[in-house]
């Protein structure tokens, strides 16, 4: 069989997703419950990170001990990445000698090139154009608090960031309305909204974009390698803010979801991760369980 990469949402289809997500819920609940799991018993994954990282290395680390296996981290510093090899001569080598490669980096052509040649599952763990192991966490919290996500009306407050590219994505895969606030100049990419035709719009007013929606989502204003556009963006996105205020524009069970970590002050208000909508702590400690659904998928396959 051809090996399967997990570049974007898109290298599943919707029902592998589903299939996925309802998984991982299934290992939250086992592993809380204290039954332990050895699917990936004497499996490595290596970790390239080249973009530095508190969920996405907790989460896949503590992951692959919690099934048994073994995560290596490597970083530019590390390796022959940071000396000028080529990628497809470092995803040749590596992928001989482990079951999985993880990449966090900044341009998304380097997960493509590496997977190109790769003996092994590829997973894109970040790239500066999309972000879908959060949107996994995203959907399968979803899903734990409110059921299908199909029909429901999702707004993105901010940035048209990797985080936005992904969410469009998932508007596809999943048959959900998005909404995206974001001031002029800062909007998605221009082929995902083709792409995604009228299930996506972009709106300029926050207020506008999050009546009556099911779920608010934001991302900080400057993403890791735009910290000298920050004042910048500051003034660009002021009225841009997620705050009780906003939310309670939103249908009376909406949620509030931020992949973290947050600026509190500016993309949110300070009382904001703590409010009553918000599911933020819940949508992080899913990376770890959606992650360890995605490492079966890839390796061994899920259960039948």
């Amino acid at each position: 069989m051809p090996v399967r990469h997990f570049l974007t949402l898109k290298d599943m289809s919707s029902s592998e997703l589903v299939q996925l997500l309802d998984h991982a819920t299934y290992l939250k609940k086992t592993w809380r419950a204290g039954e332990t799991r050895d699917t990936l018993r004497n499996r490595v994954l290596a970790m390239i990170f080249e973009k530095s990282s508190t969920r996405t290395r907790v989460s896949f680390e503590a992951g692959m001990t919690q099934l048994g296996g073994a995560a290596l981290f490597l970083s530019p510093r590390d390796t022959q990445l940071g000396r000028g090899e080529p990628i497809e001569d470092s995803s040749r080598v590596i992928s001989r000698m482990v079951d999985a490669v993880m990449i966090r980096t900044f341009e998304h052509h380097k997960v493509e090139a590496f997977a190109k040649v790769s003996e092994k599952p590829v997973i894109n763990a970040l790239t500066d154009d999309y972000h879908p192991c959060q949107l996994l966490a995203d959907m399968q919290t979803w899903r734990e608090h409110r059921g299908s996500i199909q029909g429901a009306t999702v707004t993105w407050i901010g940035d048209g960031n990797n985080m936005c590219n992904s969410y469009i994505n998932a508007a596809i895969q999943f048959d959900f309305k998005l909404r995206v606030a974001c001031p002029e100049g800062y909007e998605p990419s221009a082929d995902l909204l083709a792409e995604a035709g009228d299930r996506v719009s972009i709106l300029r007013d926050p207020a506008e974009a999050a009546r009556d929606a099911h779920l608010l989502v934001t991302d900080v204003w400057a993403s890791m390698g735009q910290e000298e556009e920050q004042a910048k963006r500051a003034q660009a996105f002021a009225g841009y803010q997620i705050s009780p205020k906003l939310m309670a524009l939103a249908d009376k069970d909406a949620l509030f979801m931020h992949c973290l970590p947050a600026h509190r002050g500016e993309e949110v208000s300070e009382d904001m991760l703590e409010h009553s909508t918000s599911v933020v702590w819940d949508e992080a400690e899913n990376r770890l369980h959606a992650q360890k659904a995605l490492l079966e998928f890839l390796i061994v396959g899920l259960p039948g």
